[in-house]
């Protein structure tokens, strides 16, 4: 087995612990549908959030949702850069696979542009 990072990324409607939790399960069913993911072959996940998004940790929705109480977790700000995406939660997915796993990524809503550049 080898160690890949699987990407993704979804913007938020607004500021609101309900608005972050919706995009978060959102995004990462998506990516565990996509991917086949199961929680015991990830190392650990890193999420992103830009500043303007401060209500609600993300990863507390991967725990309370997806039942995902083994895997390590850390939310961190998103650089700010200028003309940069707002209201954005990035997220890594750090995962053990075959060598021959081709990951495939999410980019939904507002967040499909970030593929463009």
């Amino acid at each position: 087995m080898i160690t890949k990072g699987i990407r993704g990324a979804i913007t938020v409607d607004e500021n609101t612990p309900e608005a972050i939790k919706q995009a978060t399960v959102e995004l990462m069913q998506l990516l565990i549908k996509k991917n086949s993911i199961i929680e015991k072959h990830i190392s650990h996940i890193i999420f992103t959030v830009t500043s303007d998004l401060d209500a609600a940790y993300p990863a507390k929705f991967v725990r309370s949702e997806l039942n995902w109480n083994n895997t390590a977790m850390i939310c961190l700000p998103e650089l700010q850069i200028e003309n940069s995406l707002k209201m954005c939660i990035r997220v890594m997915i750090i995962m053990n696979c075959l060598d021959n796993f081709v990951p495939k990524y999410v980019y939904l809503k507002g967040a499909e542009n970030l593929r463009q550049s």
